[in-house]
This record gives C-alpha cells, structure tokens and sequence, in this order.
C-alpha cells in the first residue's frame, strides 16, 4: 500500500475550519490531493469564503452532510466542542471511516463512546501551528485495534504538514502536546522577551525585533539542517569559552532556567490531561 499517493483519491472530511484545519488543508494539497476531494464542515460565513478562495475545497455548515462517504474524518474542533460536535456525527458514520481527532487532551475511548461504535478506527494526532507553512511536528498515537492500513492513511495525512511520530502510549500525547504542540508560542515568547531586553539597553525596537525574529528562523533551520540534531553540541559551538554567549547561558543557569521549562512543561502535559478528564465525561 502506497498511503501518500492513496490520498489523493480518498474523499476527507475536516470538522471544523480553523488555523489546525486551514494547516492540514494545506499539507494535503500540497501532497497531492485534488481539492475537491476536501470537503470542510464549519458553521461561519466568513470562514466558507475564505476557505473556498484560499483552497479551492468544498465547504458546508453541515457536518454530517461533509462525514457521509468520507473516508478520512478529521475532527479539528476545540476539546469543549468534542462530546455535542462528535455525538451529532454518529448518525453519519456508518461506514466506519478512519476518525483523526486533534483535539488536545481528548481520550480515544471517549471520542469511541461518543460515536457509538467502539469499532470505529480513532487515532490522536497532536499536530503544531508550523503545519501551517508545511514545517509541522506530529505526534499520533492509536490503539491495537487499528489495523496497519488505517495508521498509515493517518501518517500520511499528517505527513504532509511536516514530521510525525508515534507515541507508545496514549498519555504520551499530553506530553507531545507540552512539548510540540504547545511548542512554537515557547520560541516566540523567548524571542519577544530577547526583544525587548535589548530594546531595554537601547536598540531601536524595530531592529530589535527584526534581529530576534530572524535569529529564530536561522536557528531552526540550523537544526533542520541536521537529521539527527545534537542540540548540546551545536549550544557549546556557539558558545566559545569566556565570551558572551557562556555569559548569557551562565546566567539563564544561575536563574534555573532547566527547571522553570521542566514546571512549565509539566503544567502544559497536566492541562492536557485535565481536559481529556473535564471534557470527556460530557
């Protein structure tokens, strides 16, 4: 089985059209899949034109009509919306289509009883805002009851946004979710806070902010640029000893940084797990 090109023929379903939709969207298309094969389900006017102008893909306010034939079900709504939205789906998923949920925190046999039908193939995906330009990072997790074929139309639809790996266990996604998907707002915060530090010792504000933007770009391609990055090694290669960079890293030392991003890390994974708990006894 060739997952990758099997795409292209296979109608998908997205619930739901936001920023982790209009991602996905992209990865397929740019994976070979025609856009008429998309159809995506979203109750806002505003959010139908623009995904009609920006991808070309069918669009409906009604979910059910968007799931009946699909054979790839995308569930890309908030874990609030999880239990009415995947209820209301049940009715029109007869024919067992592969189920992808993104939605953070959200158990696998919750999504089961709300559909239904524990035989319904469900697989967790966490994937991250990057998907968006096609430089994702996915984490997927899915159960023995899903057959190899199903993994893989999952891997590859997600594939397409960037890099994805499976997780051994399903808790492992609260900690993909901590890491990954809560990810990319970490880098962009250092990077504002580097910003502002150096505006505070004087540096025009727009330089300021141009310089941390792009120092965080040429990083990650840095690190792109490495299949099997040693993150350790390329640190102390910038680093030469007694200049300003082990200056810096010294103090970000002296002030435990490794143990604030170890509690904030921890306070991610725990929120993802407090919402598959909230919101999965709907």
């Amino acid at each position: 089985m060739q997952p990758m090109q099997s795409l292209a023929s296979i109608p998908i379903a997205l619930i739901g059209g936001g920023n982790m939709a209009r991602g996905l969207i992209g990865g397929l298309l740019r994976s070979g899949v025609p856009p008429g094969r998309i159809t995506v389900a979203t109750p806002r006017d505003e959010a139908h034109k623009a995904l009609r102008h920006d991808f070309g893909v069918q669009v409906t306010s009604d979910n059910c009509a968007a799931a009946r034939g699909a054979q790839i079900v995308i569930l890309a709504v908030k874990p609030q919306e999880m239990p009415h939205v995947t209820r209301a789906l049940a009715s029109a998923l007869p024919h067992r289509p592969v189920v992808i949920s993104v939605a953070a925190g959200i158990r696998m046999a919750d999504v089961r009883r709300w559909l239904g039908d524990a035989s319904v193939p469900v697989i967790r995906a966490m994937p991250n805002r990057p998907a968006l330009i096609g430089a994702g990072a996915s984490g997927l997790y899915a159960d023995a009851s899903v057959n190899p074929e199903a993994r893989a139309l999952a891997e590859a639809v997600l594939a397409s946004t960037g890099i994805c790996v499976w997780a051994q266990n399903e808790p492992d996604l609260d900690v993909v979710t901590a890491l990954s998907g809560s990810g990319p707002a970490y880098f962009f915060y250092l990077a504002e806070l580097m910003a502002k530090a150096a505006e505070a010792q004087g540096l025009d504000k727009t330089v300021a902010y141009r310089l941390a933007a792009q120092t965080l770009v040429g990083a990650g391609r840095l690190v792109e640029a490495h299949p099997q990055p040693d993150l350790v090694r390329m640190c102390a290669e910038v680093a030469s000893r007694g200049g300003t960079t082990e200056a810096a890293l010294r103090e970000f030392d002296a002030r435990n940084l490794p143990q604030i991003v170890q509690t904030a890390l921890d306070a991610a994974a725990r929120r993802s797990h407090e919402l598959g708990v909230e919101f999965g006894s709907k």
